[in-house]
């Protein structure tokens, strides 16, 4: 289908991807909590824009770049290490009654993720790797081939992110209830996105 070796088999890698904890689930939970639904929605689409970005760049051949010139791959992977460190530290230092760390616009929640995802250069390579795993070798792959794994990608990304804020919204309720529940949670997210800037700045 589409050119796609095994359509199914690529289906589930995606979905179960999709479920691996990183700082994109982390976002739609934290966006969530902080903005409802809606927060939540507008964190999914700045991944999946995010992640769109890097698909396509990826299929551009920007991956083989980045692995032939070490030194802006490392530049590009050490601002991403910045970025997440920094909202981790923001959110640890925040205390009880303070306004939130993500209590921004609808748009700011778009933009925060989309950047979450898109400064993590290791994601292009990821997708160069990723892709051929399901190419039909009998079939020459064309634009068409890429595009139908990309929309069903970001297809199912949809699915997934709906899901998980309106779990996340109903469990929010409760934790408000809570204020020290809340900002231990929060506390425990800032230290989970310190701890993947710094995987990410480490990792080789």
């Amino acid at each position: 289908m589409f050119g796609v070796a095994d359509y199914g088999a690529y289906v589930v890698a995606v979905l179960v991807f999709l479920f691996i904890p990183g700082p994109g689930n982390l976002a739609i939970l934290s966006c969530t909590a902080k903005g409802g639904v809606r927060g939540g929605l507008a964190s999914t689409a700045g991944i999946i824009v995010g992640d769109q970005v890097l698909i396509w760049l990826a299929v551009a051949g920007v991956a083989t770049v980045l692995l032939t010139t070490p030194t802006l791959f490392t530049a590009i992977q050490w601002v991403g290490a910045a970025y997440l460190a920094w909202l981790g530290v923001k959110m640890c230092w925040a205390k009880a009654g303070e306004a939130p760390v993500v209590d921004i616009p609808i748009g700011a929640y778009f933009r925060q993720s989309f950047f979450i995802t898109l400064l993590n250069p290791k994601a292009i390579v990821f997708y160069m790797a990723f892709f051929p795993l399901f190419i039909d070798p009998a079939v020459a792959p064309s634009l068409g081939t890429f595009a139908a794994m990309a929309l069903t990608a970001a297809a199912l990304a949809v699915m997934y992110g709906l899901g998980l804020s309106l779990l996340a919204h109903r469990l929010a309720e409760r934790v408000k209830a809570r204020p020290w529940l809340a900002q231990a949670l929060n506390k425990t997210a800032g230290g989970l996105l310190i701890a993947f800037g710094l995987r990410l700045a480490l990792s080789k």
